[in-house]
């Protein structure tokens, strides 16, 4: 059974920096596209960034240049950095990955990791 499971949210100050991760577990052959979306209260859920299993990554607008994405592949676990918060940064983040287990090919979601930023 796969799992993805977000770690690295909390509250912090308008300018601060939060590492989000999201380590993926149980019987996976490979991982393609690894993704963060994000979801603040009563907006849809958007995409924030995305990396592919070559390291092309990709950004949101609001995003660019506060923010870097990343991924170890060795431990099935992608990164997101993001500096410069501020408070419309405030969601849930979900990670979100393309992989291929032992069972079948799918796209998986984790629980997701609430960021809190205040002014």
């Amino acid at each position: 059974q796969v799992q993805l499971v977000e770690s690295g949210g909390g509250l912090v100050q308008a300018g601060g920096s939060l590492r989000l991760s999201c380590a993926a577990s149980g019987s996976i052959f490979n991982i393609y596209d690894m993704n963060w979306y994000r979801q603040a209260p009563g907006k849809q859920r958007e995409l924030v960034a995305s990396i592919t299993n070559s390291g092309r990554t990709n950004y949101a607008d609001f995003v660019k240049r506060r923010s870097t994405i990343s991924r170890d592949n060795a431990k099935k676990t992608v990164y997101l950095q993001m500096n410069s918060l501020k408070p419309e940064d405030t969601a849930v983040y979900y990670c979100n990955a393309d992989i291929l287990s032992r069972d079948r090919r799918d796209t998986y979601w984790g629980q997701g990791t609430q960021v809190t930023v205040s002014s």
